[in-house]
C-alpha cells in the first residue's frame, strides 16, 4: 500500500500542468527533504508526495512543534507567547465586527492547546471547540481549563449551527480540502462567517527566504495558498470573500524562524529586520502579508 499522495493535477482547481518549483527541508521533526509544486492556473503551490493522513502523525511529534505542546523554549517560542496576548484581542475584535455581534456561537478548528478557545469562552461566547492532537487536548484542559473534542466530531455537528467559525493556520494541514470547506459552508449559519488563517508564499519575506521560509513547514503544511489559489477555493464551493486581512506579526514570528533555517543559529537583528521590511512593503499591498485572514460569508 502507498502511504504517500503524488498530485498529477492542482489539488484547488483539479489543473494542469504542474510543476516543481523548489525542495524545502522538514526543519522541525525528520530533516526530510520535500518538493513543492506549483499550478500554472490558480498558483497554489503544494506539497508534493505527502504523507497519507493516517501516518502523517509522526512529523507532529516533537516538543518544539508550538500549536501541540505549548512551548516556551527559545527566544522565538517565548515571543510568540508574548504577542499572543495581543493577537488574542485582535482575533476578538475582528470576530465581533465582521458578524456584528459582541457573542455568539464559535467554532474553532484546530484549536491546539485552547487559548483562543478559552479566551472566547471567557468574553461570553458559546464556544465547541476540535484538535487532532490528544496531547494537546490534554494540555488545553491542564493549562486552558476548556476540553477540546477530536476533529472527526466535525462531521457530527448539526448544520446551521455557528454564527463563527475560525481555523488559525489549520486549512493548509487538511487532507481533504474540498469535502472540509463543504462542511464548514453546511455548519455555518445563514448569516454566519467563516475566518480563515493561512500563509501567503507571495509575501516579501516568502521571495527572500524561499525554500528556508518557516511558512512551509513540509510536510505538515499540504498547501501553500496564495491569494488567487485561495480566491478560486472558496468561490468553487459557492462562498463568498467578504474581506482579507493581514497578519502583521506572523512576519516577524516567521522571519525570525526562517533566519535560523538559514544561518543554523539565526539572528534577531536580521530576522526582525526581514520581518520589519516585509511588512513595510505591504502597506498598500496587504495582500501580499506574511500571513491573511480570509473573511468568508454563504
Amino acid at each position: 500500500m502507498n502511504d504517500t499522495i503524488t498530485y498529477l493535477n492542482c489539488p484547488v482547481c483539479q489543473a494542469t500542468p504542474v510543476k516543481q518549483v523548489l525542495t524545502a527541508k522538514d526543519y522541525t521533526v525528520s530533516g526530510e527533504q520535500f518538493e513543492i509544486w506549483e499550478c500554472d492556473r490558480c498558483h497554489l503551490r503544494f506539497t508534493q508526495n505527502i504523507p497519507i493522513a493516517d501516518s502523517i502523525g509522526r512529523y507532529y511529534s516533537s516538543s518544539n512543534y508550538i500549536s501541540h505542546s505549548n512551548t516556551s523554549k527559545g527566544l522565538v517560542n517565548r515571543l510568540y507567547h508574548l504577542v499572543r496576548k495581543i493577537t488574542l484581542r485582535q482575533k476578538k475584535n475582528l470576530l465581533q465586527s465582521a458578524t456584528g455581534s459582541s457573542t455568539g456561537a464559535l467554532l474553532d478548528i484546530g484549536a491546539g492547546t485552547g487559548a483562543f478557545a478559552s479566551y472566547m469562552q471567557s468574553q461570553g461566547w458559546s464556544v465547541s471547540a476540535l484538535e487532532p492532537d490528544e496531547t494537546a487536548r490534554r494540555i488545553a484542559r491542564e493549562t486552558n481549563g476548556i476540553s477540546l473534542l477530536p476533529s472527526d466530531q466535525l462531521f457530527q455537528l448539526a448544520p446551521d449551527s455557528f454564527d463563527a467559525i475560525t481555523l488559525w493556520h489549520v486549512l493548509e494541514h487538511v487532507h481533504t480540502l474540498h469535502e472540509y470547506i463543504d462542511r464548514l459552508k453546511a455548519l455555518l449559519k445563514q448569516n454566519g462567517k467563516l475566518f480563515i488563517a493561512v500563509p501567503n508564499y507571495t509575501s516579501y519575506d516568502a521571495q527572500h527566504y524561499n525554500n528556508f521560509w518557516a511558512a512551509y513547514d513540509v510536510p505538515r503544511h499540504l498547501y501553500h495558498f496564495s491569494p488567487t489559489s485561495m480566491e478560486k477555493l472558496l468561490t468553487g464551493h459557492g462562498l463568498d470573500l467578504v474581506a482579507i486581512k493581514p497578519m502583521w506579526y506572523d512576519s516577524f514570528y516567521v522571519s525570525l524562524l526562517s533566519e535560523k533555517y538559514k544561518t543554523g543559529n539565526g539572528s534577531l537583528l536580521k530576522g526582525g529586520w526581514t520581518g520589519l521590511l516585509s511588512n513595510i512593503k505591504t502597506i498598500f499591498r496587504k495582500d501580499r502579508c506574511s500571513s491573511l485572514i480570509y473573511i468568508v460569508s454563504r
